[in-house]
């Protein structure tokens, strides 16, 4: 974030290349505003034989929600997090639920990346907590690894459609920011933000 002024031929060229634009920024949001989502091909759509409906999201929107807010809560614990370190962290969120679904066997797939494998244990973690709380009010496993899997695969297929390709690009995250509403505001006394090697 450079937090001065720049001619438009250096924004238009570095946006999210080599400058860490804010979210705020107002020519940010105006190119964004013309970023067309992109078509997938069939052979570009991860796990494909699982199909994740209108229905099955509308039926589960407690749990989508779960899943963006702790999505959108690494733009502020997670210091430099792009939409490409979200990516690799869904993406061994699936390899870890495909597998539990059809093996039974608990085995996770952590990111090489540091930012993605922070942000794949705290999604991992608030979806767990809210299975376990639905669970005790319910008296049963009201979530299935199934259900958590397709939330999953509904997030890793809007990223592929959203990711403008830029170095820094955060128009996922943008996107989902906007889904969910803001956390409340920490004491900045206690806050920790979480850096590579913390």
């Amino acid at each position: 974030m450079l937090a001065k002024n720049i001619c438009p031929h250096c924004c238009g060229q570095e946006r999210e290349e080599t400058i860490a634009c804010p979210f705020d920024c107002e020519f940010l949001n105006q190119a964004r505003a013309h970023e067309k989502l992109r078509e997938l091909r069939a052979d570009e759509i991860p796990h494909p034989e699982i199909l994740v409906r209108e229905e099955f999201l509308r039926d589960h929107e407690p749990l989508v929600l779960v899943a963006a807010s702790a999505i959108a809560e690494g733009i502020y614990r997670l210091e430099g997090l792009i939409d490409n370190d979200v990516r690799e962290a869904i993406e061994s969120l699936v390899q870890t639920y495909k597998t539990l679904g059809n093996s039974g066997l608990i085995y996770e797939c952590k990111p090489r990346n540091p930012i993605a494998a922070a942000l794949q244990e705290q999604v991992q973690g608030r979806l767990e907590e809210f299975r376990r709380r639905v669970h005790e009010q319910a008296g049963y496993a009201g979530i299935l690894d199934s259900h958590v899997l397709g939330v999953l695969l509904f997030f890793q297929r809007m990223e592929l459609q959203v990711n403008n390709g830029r170095r820094r690009g955060r128009s996922f995250l943008d996107a989902v920011r906007r889904f969910v509403p803001p956390p409340v505001p920490a004491d900045p006394a206690t806050m920790e933000l979480w850096q590579p090697g913390s």
